[in-house]
């Protein structure tokens, strides 16, 4: 049987925002998530996601993403385009 410490920690707020995210996207609760980042740190794990580079391209957007009617309007174009092509 595992021993199970109950403690009180005061968190950062980037750091409980950054939990959270975690907890939302993984379905865990707080406990399953903060002691699982605590072994793959205490590990010296890194997040697999961590150091990949996205390529910086040139020029300006040609669509504002926060504007979700403006993006779809642009892929459906862009749809559009590439069915009469073929």
């Amino acid at each position: 049987m595992v021993d199970i410490m109950r403690t009180t920690l005061t968190l950062d707020d980037d750091v409980a925002a950054l939990i959270e995210v975690e907890r939302r996207r993984t379905g865990e609760s707080m406990r399953q998530v903060v002691n699982r980042l605590l072994r793959r740190a205490s590990r010296g794990e890194r997040d697999a996601r961590a150091g990949v580079e996205l390529p910086l391209i040139p020029g300006r957007p040609r669509v504002d993403l926060s504007d979700t009617s403006a993006l779809i309007a642009e892929l459906d174009d862009a749809e559009a385009l590439e069915a009469r092509l073929q």
